[in-house]
C-alpha cells in the first residue's frame, strides 16, 4: 500500500470557520422577497415581529419613577447643553444630553445622536475626555451632535450602554489573572449572550423609552423625529429606526455594509453580534424595516472595518427595496461616499436631515 501525505490543513471542511460560514450562507428565514407595496408590507410586520426576540430587552419593565433628573446645565452661546439621567428600566439608568438651539420654541423637530466606540457620549456634544468644553470639532464623530443642533435641531444623545459613565472597571481581572483587561462591551455582550439576548436589546430599550420621555414632555414634534450615528452608533441608529416607526429619517454612518463583509470578517467588539440575527435576514435587507422612510449612508472610501465596496453592494440593494415599498429609490436612499477613513462625513447627513424632517 502506497500512503500519500496529506496535510489536513488544505482540507477547508476541517476548519470550523468554513463550517460555519456554509450554514450562515444559507438561506435566512425572512429575505426580503416582496414584489409589491402589499407583500412588502407583510414582510415588515413579520420581520420587525421577530427582531425584538434576538436582541432582547425590550420586554422589560419600565422603572416605577423614571424621571429624569437634570444634572447640569451649560450655555454655549447658540444653544443650550443640559445633562440628565433617565430610569429606562428598574435596574437601569441612562444619562443623556439635550442640546437646544438657543431661542427655539418646543415643540422641535429631534434628532437621536448615538456614538460609537471611544470615551462615550461626551466626545459628539462638545466635551473632552476630562468634561472640560471643546470648540472645534474633534476625532472621527467630528462633534456632530453639537452641528446638528446648530442646524436647529434639539437633539437628545444618551450615554450609550457599556461607555462612558456606563462602563465598569475589569482592572482587577488583568492583575489576578495575567490577562488583559477586558472590555465592559466584551464583558456584558457575552453574559447577555448567555440569556440568549444582545447588548444591542439593552441599547434599543433605552432609545425606545428616551424617545417616550421626549414625546411625553413635549419637547419634540413626534412626526419630525430622526437618527444619526457612526460605527456601533450606526448600529444603533439603523436597528432604531428599523423598529420604531416614529424614526421618521435615519442617517447611518460608517456601518450600513453586510454581516458577511464586516461584522464577521473584520475583528469587531462583541457588542455588533446578535444571537440568532444572521438566521432571520441580512443587514441590506433589513434595511427595508427603515424604508420608505428617508435613509442616508455615509461610506469612507477608506474605511477599513466597514468596506466602501460593501456599503455600495447594501445602497443598491435598499434602492431596490425602497422601489417594491413605493419610495423614490434615488430620493430616499441617498449614499454619501467621501474621502477618507472611518468617520463622520456631515456634508450631506445635517441638510438630509433638515430637509425630511423640517421641511427646509
Amino acid at each position: 500500500m502506497i500512503t500519500v501525505p496529506l496535510d489536513s490543513r488544505a482540507i477547508p471542511e476541517l476548519q470550523p470557520l468554513t463550517e460555519l460560514r456554509a450554514l450562515g450562507r444559507s438561506a435566512p428565514r425572512l429575505p426580503f422577497t416582496a414584489r409589491n407595496a402589499a407583500e412588502a408590507s407583510r414582510w415588515q410586520a413579520a420581520c420587525r415581529a421577530t427582531l425584538p426576540g434576538a436582541a432582547g430587552f425590550l420586554d422589560d419593565p419600565p422603572a416605577p419613577d423614571p424621571g429624569p433628573a437634570l444634572i447640569e446645565e451649560v450655555d454655549r452661546g447658540d444653544f443650550v447643553r443640559r445633562k440628565l439621567l433617565l430610569r429606562t428600566a428598574p435596574h437601569a439608568c441612562m444619562p443623556f444630553y439635550l442640546l437646544v438651539p438657543k431661542g427655539a420654541a418646543c415643540p422641535l423637530p429631534a434628532v437621536l445622536a448615538y456614538h460609537g466606540h471611544g470615551y462615550g457620549v461626551k466626545d459628539i456634544v462638545g466635551l473632552w475626555e476630562d468634561g472640560t468644553e471643546r470648540y472645534e470639532a474633534e476625532g472621527y464623530h467630528n462633534d456632530f451632535a453639537v452641528a446638528l443642533c446648530r442646524r436647529g435641531f434639539l437633539v437628545a444623545a444618551p450615554e450609550i450602554a457599556c461607555f462612558g459613565e456606563r462602563q465598569a472597571d475589569y482592572s482587577h481581572l488583568s492583575a489576578s489573572l495575567s490577562q488583559p483587561v477586558p472590555t465592559t462591551c466584551h464583558n456584558a455582550a457575552t453574559y447577555a449572550m448567555m440569556l440568549g439576548k444582545s447588548v444591542l436589546g439593552m441599547r434599543l430599550r433605552d432609545a425606545l423609552r428616551l424617545v417616550d420621555y421626549l414625546v411625553a414632555a413635549g419637547l419634540v414634534d413626534p412626526a419630525r423625529i430622526g437618527a444619526m450615528g457612526i460605527s456601533g452608533g450606526g448600529m444603533h441608529a439603523f436597528f432604531h429606526a428599523a423598529l420604531d416607526p416614529r424614526v421618521r429619517a435615519a442617517v447611518v454612518s460608517g456601518y450600513l455594509t453586510s454581516f458577511h463583509e464586516s461584522i464577521l470578517a473584520v475583528n469587531h467588539c462583541s457588542c455588533n453580534f446578535v444571537p440568532g440575527l444572521l438566521n432571520i435576514a441580512d443587514l441590506p435587507d433589513l434595511s427595508g424595516l427603515i424604508l420608505p422612510r428617508p435613509l442616508l449612508v455615509e461610506a469612507g472610501t477608506r474605511d477599513e472595518i466597514f468596506p466602501v465596496a460593501a456599503a455600495r453592494a447594501a445602497v443598491a440593494r435598499a434602492r431596490e427595496i425602497c422601489a417594491v415599498l413605493g419610495g423614490d429609490p434615488q430620493h430616499d436612499v441617498v449614499l454619501d461616499e467621501f474621502e477618507g477613513r472611518h468617520r463622520i462625513s456631515g456634508r450631506l447627513a445635517y441638510d438630509f436631515l433638515w430637509d425630511r424632517l423640517a421641511g427646509g
